[in-house]
């Protein structure tokens, strides 16, 4: 009787490609670098190797230097006969039509830069017609200007007689620059088109949240991958997707919560990201206008990622670039079940630390001081200190409607 052996399917490899440069230093790389690869993992691939090069700026043919291409190929040539083929190369910056074609011709593996890879993610997370139709309309963006290289294979095939084509030649026009044309023809109309069906589908949400009555909109804001989606989980007591993932969350939730009577409605929005390609900013305004449509803005932080701060200017600037830089805002620090935060004893003279650090000290440092009276430490997970966050939230909604629309009972639940 045969035996049927289940294979296990392996994971595609990646390397991952990254320049310190007087902009960058060796930290910041690192540190994009290991986001970088959260994105690699996010979408299925397996970071296997790291190359780094100190440079000026990155090189306008192959991105990398000659000899730093030359060694990644020489890796991905050693890993071939050791039968571990590497599947990609990963670069941390966008790049180019001419310096995606150089790579491709010297390493002949895939390669992606970082914003393909974003693009990747959010094609796989997007579930909703809005949250599809813009994601396909960010790809077609991205590929519009990098369209020429899929055809190089045909550049040298034009027809006509006597020089057969060359690079000198006056009036051949051969089939690759005949399907190019084409090729950009199909992709402008396509992007016309998704243009159309994203602005109906905005006037479709934009007549939903007129129907959704006299009530406040809080909108929650923040980096990738911070849990916005498990506060939503919590305050609204719904089962919105949570992941430790990047962009586990693609499109906007709205539901309504009610704390002590006072309904008001949540918002969940696509987490930033540095570097976010702009295509994807783009397409993705009519979503983010749940963002500029709120009263508040709950700026959810994760405390316990080692380069919050960026993550936090990273936010704040896309906030700007949205026109909503000047709303009412909260920030909120999450995750700080990451730090040990049992109370000390009074006559621990121990210094504070991110291992022993307790939540009244916390309440002392320079990030409460950064959100004033605004501010607030949580751990949406464990549920620390959520009383006293829904008691904050409540205060703050409660003004609001007060403010907002005196003459409404809010004690009284409003339809949705």
């Amino acid at each position: 009787m045969k035996e049927f052996v289940i294979s296990e399917v392996k994971a595609e490899t990646a390397v991952l490609v990254g320049l310190i440069t007087r902009d960058q230093d060796e930290e910041k790389t690192k540190e994009y670098l290991d986001e970088l690869e959260f994105l690699a993992d996010t979408a299925g691939a397996v970071t296997v190797k790291r190359f780094t090069q100190r440079v000026g700026g990155p090189s306008s043919v192959t991105y990398v230097g000659s000899g730093k291409l030359e060694e990644i190929r020489q890796y991905i040539l050693d890993e071939e006969e050791a039968e571990r083929p590497v599947g990609m190369v990963i670069f941390d910056d966008e790049l180019t039509a001419k310096q995606i074609r150089n790579i491709e011709k010297a390493l002949c593996v895939k390669i992606l830069d970082r914003t393909s890879l974003i693009l990747d993610i959010f094609a796989m997370r997007a579930q909703t017609a809005a949250a599809k139709t813009q994601v396909e309309l960010a790809q077609h963006r991205y590929m519009l200007p990098r369209l020429q290289r899929l055809w190089t294979h045909l550049e040298r095939q034009g027809g006509g007689s006597g020089s057969g084509g060359g690079k000198g030649s006056v009036g051949l026009r051969g089939p690759g620059e005949t399907q190019l044309e084409m090729d950009r023809r199909i992709i402008l109309q396509r992007i016309t088109l998704l243009k159309q069906r994203l602005e109906e589908i905005d006037k479709q949400k934009t007549t939903q949240r007129k129907n959704r009555g006299r009530l406040i909109r809080v909108a929650l804001v923040g980096y990738t991958n911070v849990g916005k989606s498990t506060i939503m989980n919590m305050l609204a007591k719904s089962e919105v997707f949570a992941e430790n993932k990047l962009f586990a969350t693609l499109d906007t939730t709205v539901r309504k919560v009610v704390v002590e009577n006072l309904p008001f409605l949540l918002a969940d929005t696509v987490g930033f990201i540095r570097k976010l390609p702009t295509d994807l900013v783009d397409s993705f305004k009519s979503t983010l206008d749940e963002v500029r449509e709120a009263d508040l803005l709950l700026h959810v932080v994760d405390i316990s990622h080692p380069d919050f701060e960026e993550q936090i200017s990273v936010v704040e600037n896309t906030l700007k670039d949205l026109q909503c830089g000047d709303k009412p805002s909260m920030i909120v620090f999450n995750k700080i079940d990451n730090y040990s935060w049992t109370e000390k004893e009074e006559d621990d003279l121990t210094p504070p630390t991110k291992e022993n650090i307790s939540l009244s000290e916390l309440k002392r440092t320079w990030m409460a001081r950064l959100g004033g009276e605004n501010c607030m430490f949580i751990s949406a997970k464990e549920k620390i200190n959520i009383d006293e966050f829904r008691d904050t939230i409540y205060k703050r909604v409660r003004e609001m409607h007060v403010q907002k629309y005196p003459y409404n009972d809010f004690l009284y639940e409003s339809e949705y």
